[in-house]
């Protein structure tokens, strides 16, 4: 057997790490022939959404509860490859107006980036994970899964989604909203439930329109719900069923207290956020008049591993969503082949002298496929509708992060280069950035005549930032051209950067 065939059949080793607003979880596993392997398993509980204040604000202990459970997690993923790791932060990290500074000071102890997903996106990877844990039903699917702070409700049949929606609900945010104090009453319950019914009645005549067959809960809050039924008898068959829920609903209001909370199958951990959660499933029992839901432990860092494992393949999820996107938004498919192709020429003969990677290269050829998409708002300022439009869309597979690096590379591929967006990205990427933008921009001055192929036989040479263009003599005869390529130069000049043009060219 060959080494290259050998290592191919070796399982990857995969790693994410999910900040929720409840609990943090570490999931380590080897991947192979379409299945995970667990090979280490961490989760705790450390209430990130109980540190936001009333303006938003993660607080200090907060940060350090955090940190810890993070350090714990460190050495475990020591030897995974970056490109095999994720770490994504989930309501909690979205609502905190300072998250920031948490985000980097988690991101220097694990060594690694971390991506804050929209609500959207974490529910497409809930569902991911939660499918590959059922067995395949025929049908459609209901998955629910309560969070600390948000509470996810997808819709699907074998492992395609059919709606994703995530809503402002979970056990810690509600608990401190309605249990403040730690007083269980009916009356707080109630409002608990009818807070819960509010949300619920945006999406709840949709959900019903579509149906489904197999009702399913996953993540913590179903979990022990479904532990302290079977515990208590009302259960047996470990699935909630609607009388067992209300009979639960009742323990819970005769406790009084949160501190009075302690049931057999119930960690002592979960017991003051538990009220909250069950309150939220007894309103999507109400809401969708289910009968019974059963518990899967697929969930959100199950979703990402196998998320993961497509990356940069066929079945990578981000490609469908290029794909839709050029459909939704009537993209010239000719024109965004063109100007990637020359992106691409152009990255392939300056990445070794600017240090850039396969990734790099991935998102500039992104990028131009979707630079016009502006041009369905408008002609006038299409650059900037399209940055918008990247940034603020739901766009599955895609991390928040990674939609601002879009978005940026959007709104800079033309006109005056955009040196307050760059400062607006994190430290870290700027450089990066800025010179991927510089390539899309010169791939799109060359294509602006729209050619029927795309510009062949340019020369890019790179000298630390510095950058030389030459053409082949045919096109420095374009006058067109000529002066689309004087102007960019003019534009990067007064961004603080050099373009030169080859001199047979300038002399047209």
């Amino acid at each position: 057997m060959s080494r290259t065939l050998a290592k191919a059949l070796q399982p990857r080793r995969l790693a994410a790490i999910d900040l929720g607003s409840n609990s943090f979880h570490l999931l380590v596993a080897n991947y192979q022939d379409g299945q995970l392997q667990v090979v280490a398993k961490l989760g705790e509980k450390v209430q990130l959404a109980a540190g936001l204040d009333d303006d938003g604000a993660l607080s200090e202990e907060a940060m350090q509860r955090a940190l810890a459970c993070l350090a714990q997690f460190a050495p475990f993923i020591e030897d995974i490859a970056p490109r095999h790791l994720r770490v994504v932060g989930t309501n909690a990290l979205r609502a905190a107006h300072n998250s920031q500074a948490l985000i980097e000071r988690a991101e220097a102890l694990l060594g690694h980036e971390i991506e804050i997903i929209a609500g959207r996106e974490e529910a497409r990877l809930i569902y991911l994970g939660a499918a590959h844990a059922l067995a395949d039903v025929h049908g459609k699917r209901l998955i629910v899964d309560i969070g600390g702070g948000s509470t996810e409700f997808i819709i699907g049949e074998s492992f395609e989604p059919l709606a994703l929606e995530s809503l402002h609900m979970g056990c810690v945010a509600y608990t401190r909203r309605f249990f403040a104090g730690g007083k269980i009453s009916e009356q707080r319950f109630c409002r608990a439930e009818l807070a819960a019914l509010s949300e619920l009645a945006n999406i709840r005549r949709h959900y019903l329109e579509l149906g489904w067959a197999d009702p399913v809960g996953s993540s913590g809050t179903i979990k022990a719900v479904a532990a302290v039924l079977a515990a208590s008898g009302d259960s047996p068959d470990e699935v909630i069923h609607r009388d067992g829920l209300h009979a639960l609903r009742k323990r819970l209001i005769a406790c009084q207290h949160l501190d009075k909370v302690a049931m057999q199958g119930l960690k002592d951990d979960r017991a003051r956020v538990f009220p909250a959660g069950v309150a939220i499933l007894c309103a999507i029992f109400e809401a969708f008049d289910l009968s019974h839901m059963r518990y899967s432990d697929g969930a959100l860092r199950e979703g990402v591993l196998y998320d993961l494992a497509g990356r940069n393949t066929a079945e990578d999820s981000r490609l469908q969503t290029l794909a839709g996107l050029g459909r939704r938004y009537g993209i010239e498919a000719r024109q965004a082949e063109n100007v990637a192709a020359n992106a691409t020429a152009a990255f392939e003969q300056v990445r070794d002298s600017w240090r850039l990677d396969d990734e790099q290269g991935q998102f500039l050829a992104w990028a131009a496929q979707l630079h016009e998409i502006g041009l369905a708002i408008s002609h006038s300022q299409f650059h900037r509708h399209g940055a918008y439009l990247l940034e603020h869309s739901d766009l599955p597979g895609f991390s928040r992060p990674e939609q601002r690096a879009l978005a940026f590379l959007v709104r800079a591929h033309r006109r005056k280069f955009p040196s307050k967006e760059l400062e607006s990205l994190p430290a870290g990427l700027r450089p990066r950035y800025a010179q991927l933008a510089r390539l899309l921009r010169l791939a799109v001055v060359l294509n602006h005549s729209r050619p029927e192929q795309p510009i062949g036989d340019f020369r890019l040479r790179a000298d630390g930032d510095d950058l030389t263009l030459s053409l082949p003599e045919a096109l420095a005869e374009h006058p067109l051209l000529v002066d689309d390529l004087q102007q960019e130069s003019a534009y990067q000049r007064a961004a603080g950067y050099r373009l030169d043009i080859d001199q047979a060219m300038a002399s047209v």
